[in-house]
């Protein structure tokens, strides 16, 4: 049997081979008399380079140089090229960044962060190639792989971060915000999104220790705070429903109403517009303070008060009849429909939940706190979306779960603690986790709409 010939470069593809192995032979050559190596050692060195160098060129670029007689069928190396262009860009990408900080930043070079490059790499390539099998719940596998590579390249690279304490901090942030991305979640299992969770957060937060400083009993003015955010949730809903496709405006306009409406009523007598200051009963403040205790045991009750809601959320929405109808709400309007589903009614009812939860994240936050602020819950604009679309739930509807999005809100945690240990400002983790949003909404985005499905 005839082996099979290398394709021949053509002379320019020679030349510049050529011209760049005489450069870095060069060099080569330049650094070893530097170092005082002999001249013996120098000669063979650079010879040595130069054929290796010309012999790979040669040999590499000629598997894109398709075959004499196979005109338009690529080489080996080509069609694994074609294959795996984006991954191997990314590997290049997260070894020429690695090689940049090794040679600019003093003691970056170490054999910690060698081997949080490896976990690096190893997540990559697991979630390209076992990732595969996993097609119907890929997201989580990806998730899960990265939350596992973030926690492992805390652990080894910032002192105390696989600490009990930070682990419970992490927790207990990544319950206020699992709590606040259950409405989220829902809406956008409808194809719709809640943009008034963070002004109902705010004014949940507010309204609550005003209504205690009035002498309400704390049990009370929880009870007509939830109640409160719920019946906005209802008017949400029932708007976003009759106007379809200004969902994002009426939610943002009704949170503007309800932030500000809250503010003026709780600043009538007081120079502290949008701040209520004063005692918060010990029961909330023992549900969300880091002191706080769990049927004797040294963690936060709203921890357990998450896993609870995410039990329930993921069991009843697989299990249950209400459960089905909503992901079928969500696939395809027409079809649900057909079969006597009632669209208004699950809308109603997501967005009732989400304005309910987005009222008990406001109130847990003022246990945790101390003190009202309408502004606490700004960040939950951006954060419950980005725990939604990492974790990997469509914004287009009728695909992925709240287990998705505990995947994406504990991801985000250990991101962001992560991002803290090592120095960064809040302003570069939004900028990461942009950078985390934007991809995913791209490929959304490729989807059909949701109205286009028959």
């Amino acid at each position: 049997m005839t082996p099979p010939s290398t394709p021949q470069l053509s002379l320019p593809a020679r030349i510049v081979g050529l011209a760049a192995g005489l450069i870095l032979t060069a060099i080569g050559v330049i650094y070893g008399f530097v170092q005082g190596s002999s001249v013996q050692v120098v000669i063979l060195a650079g010879i040595a380079t130069l054929a290796a160098f010309v012999w790979g060129w040669r040999f590499v670029l000629g598997q894109f140089v398709p075959e004499p007689g196979t005109e338009g069928e690529p080489g080996e190396l080509r069609g694994v090229w074609r294959r795996f262009r984006g991954p191997l860009i990314g590997l290049a990408l997260i070894l020429l960044a690695f090689l940049v900080l090794s040679l600019t930043v003093d003691g970056f070079l170490n054999v910690w962060n060698v081997l949080s490059l490896l976990i690096l790499l190893a997540i990559l390539v697991l979630t390209r190639t076992i990732g595969r099998h996993f097609e119907e719940n890929r997201s989580a596998f990806i998730g899960i792989m990265v939350l596992a590579g973030l926690f492992s390249v805390g652990s080894m690279n910032i002192d105390g971060f696989a600490s009990t304490m930070n682990i419970k901090s992490m927790l207990l942030f990544a319950s206020f915000l699992g709590i606040a991305s259950v409405g989220q979640t829902l809406v956008a299992l409808l194809g719709g999104l809640d943009l008034s969770i963070p002004f109902i957060i705010g004014a949940a937060n507010v309204g609550l220790l005003y209504l205690i400083g009035l002498g309400v009993p704390p049990w009370l003015a929880t009870i007509i705070v939830l109640a409160v955010g719920t019946l906005l949730g209802v008017v949400n809903g029932f708007l976003s429903f009759r106007l379809q496709g200004q969902a994002l405006i009426v939610t943002l306009g009704t949170g503007f109403a309800i932030s500000g409406g809250v503010q003026i009523v709780t600043s009538i007598g007081t120079a502290y517009g949008g701040n209520v200051f004063g005692t918060v009963p010990a029961w909330l403040t023992n549900l969300s303070a880091m002191n706080g205790s769990t049927l004797g045991l040294p963690f936060p009750p709203t921890i357990a008060i998450w896993a609870v809601i995410a039990l329930i959320l993921i069991v009843g929405m697989r299990i249950t009849l209400y459960g089905r109808y909503l992901y079928a709400v969500g696939v395809n309007r027409t079809s649900s429909k057909r079969v006597r589903i009632s669209e208004l009614r699950y809308w109603v009812m997501m967005y009732a939940v989400s304005g309910f939860f987005a009222a008990m994240t406001g109130s847990l936050l003022l246990g945790w706190s101390g003190g009202g602020f309408i502004g606490v819950g700004d960040q939950y604009l951006f954060l419950t979306l980005a725990a939604v679309v990492v974790g990997g739930t469509s914004l287009l509807g009728g695909q992925g779960g709240y287990g998705f999005t505990v995947i994406g809100v504990l991801v985000l945690q250990v991101l962001s603690s992560f991002l803290i240990g090592i120095g960064l400002d809040f302003q570069w983790q939004q900028f990461i986790f942009g950078l985390l949003i934007v991809p995913m909404v791209a490929l959304y985005a490729r989807s059909p709409h949701i109205r286009t499905q028959i």
